[in-house]
């Protein structure tokens, strides 16, 4: 195929040539009803360039032709069947994939470490999921990937799941061994979705880990915007084989995004398709060069560890994502918080996730030599300064196991039935009705539907007093959480 061509952004180039006058949506008109104090901000090829797909990009009888060429280059390019553009980012994808599997009441094996968002689709689906725990690495505080042989176990306890989703990579960069899940997933006839919101630039470089659509998955979700050139809610389906139906997909995506869908995410998915066919292998080889440079230097800092390939082995990651510098700060007497926030006061250097132990930053192809030097210098002076910092108060990290709590409810059940908020003190034993997440990176400690433990409740609280922050609580501050009401508990069996 011909990948110097990019249908979106021709149809807008030559949207601008006809010079239409448009009599509908959006009624900023190109940019002429803006304000122009927005302008002087935005730029006026951000509103020009705002263009409804239909009767703007595409004419009504033409319906959708541009936009599919779109995606017929973006398989073509990361080696799938079947590509489709979304608009409302990977939070929407993944609920639509996991849709497009598996329906109401309907078993679906979910990796726990997984995104609110996926926790959210399960809600919203009413999908009965499996979890599949990750691995607890207890020196590092950290979870790692299920392996093959824990959703093999799963599919054998549970032989009427639909199919298996999995997280790779995980917001710390650790990848878990998609061939071996796939390759369990289809011996079971299922298929296996792998949510690889990270890994937009996978496919298109032989030293990064192994991309899913490679290694065997039947449906990958990618988020554009975190690792590649493409604005925010940049969100890619790509398919392959016939375990998943792309009609089905795309019915399930037409009921759950918008009839408004953005072409400013639809030309720069279709841009950097371009740019990553024709130029990806050099600008990914500068940025792991880049990373490698940073590793070692902040690798050398006292108080600081950097996570690498001591990881990679049974119980921990399959493979390391090698652009993901995941910094332990704990020999510095700090949490990740207080490192982030101190990072960005101090130097105006803004970091990925934080928890507490750790603070990581992501490099891509679009960092130069300027963000190397400021990334470098900002966590030297950290190390310099970390003595002056005020002391956070101790967190009660959960020991191994600790978080896999009992499911006793759907999570549709709990979150949508009768609930009450009761004291935290009077939340142990008691039926999770919210979600308790903290955010970055989002991976619920609590989800509906979960019984209470002393221990994920002491991690939440002496957490937040140490500057974690759990947003989708009713009570941020914790002192109260949200429970199913007594009168609809399930009864003991």
């Amino acid at each position: 195929m011909d990948h110097a061509r990019v249908p979106v952004i021709e149809a807008l180039e030559e949207f601008r040539r006809r010079g239409d006058v448009v009599l509908g949506p959006p009624g900023h008109r190109q940019g002429r009803g803006a304000d122009p104090r927005v302008l002087e901000v935005l730029g006026e090829g951000v509103f020009a360039s705002d263009v409804l797909s239909l009767n703007g990009l595409d004419d009504r009888r033409q319906s959708q032709g541009v936009l599919e060429q779109a995606q017929e280059l973006m398989a073509d390019a990361v080696g799938a069947d079947t590509c489709f553009f979304s608009t409302c980012g990977s939070s929407l994808s993944v609920k639509t994939a996991m849709l497009a599997v598996a329906g109401p009441g309907e078993k679906l094996l979910v990796s726990r470490n997984a995104h609110k968002s996926v926790i959210a689709g399960v809600i919203i689906s009413g999908i009965q999921p499996v979890w599949v725990h990750p691995h607890w690495d207890e020196r590092l505080h950290l979870a790692h990937p299920p392996e093959p042989e824990d959703v093999e176990r799963a599919l054998r306890d549970n032989p009427d799941a639909k199919g298996m989703l999995l997280i790779s990579p995980t917001d710390w960069g650790t990848c878990a061994d998609i061939r071996g899940v796939a390759e369990v997933c289809h011996r079971h006839g299922v298929p296996l979705i792998v949510d690889e919101a990270w890994g937009a630039h996978l496919p298109f470089h032989d030293d990064l880990p192994e991309w899913g659509m490679n290694v065997g998955a039947d449906l990958v979700v990618t988020s554009v915007h975190k690792m590649g050139s493409a604005v925010e809610q940049s969100s890619i389906f790509q398919l392959q084989g016939d375990r998943v139906d792309p009609q089905v997909l795309k019915q399930r995506e037409d009921l759950l995004g918008t009839t408004s869908s953005s072409s400013l995410v639809y030309a720069t998915l279709d841009g950097w398709r371009r740019q990553m066919v024709e130029q990806g292998k050099e600008l990914l080889d500068a940025a792991i060069a880049r990373a490698g440079r940073i590793r070692s230097t902040v690798g050398g800092l006292d108080g600081i560890d950097v996570m690498g390939q001591e990881v990679v082995r049974p119980g921990g990651a399959f493979e390391l994502d090698p652009l993901v510098l995941t910094m332990d700060v704990r020999g510095l007497g700090i949490t990740g918080y207080q490192a982030a926030e101190w990072l960005r006061a101090h130097h105006h250097v803004d970091m990925g996730s934080a928890d507490t132990c750790r603070v990581n930053g992501r490099l891509t192809h679009g960092d130069d030599d300027e963000a190397e030097r400021r990334f470098v210098e900002a966590t030297r002076a950290l190390a310099e300064h970390a003595g002056e910092i005020e002391r956070s108060p101790a967190v009660a990290l959960p020991p191994p196991g600790a978080l896999e709590l009992e499911t006793v409810m759907s999570p549709r059940e709990a979150f949508f039935g009768p609930a009450e908020q009761v004291p935290v003190a009077e939340a142990v034993g008691r039926v999770a009705a919210e979600m308790a997440s903290p955010y970055p990176p989002g991976v619920p400690v609590l989800a509906p539907g979960e019984r209470i433990t002393r221990e994920a409740l002491d991690y939440l609280t002496t957490g937040v007093e140490a500057g974690m922050l759990v947003p989708d609580v009713a009570d941020p501050a914790l002192t109260s959480i949200r429970v199913v009401e007594r009168r609809a508990e399930p009864t003991a069996s």
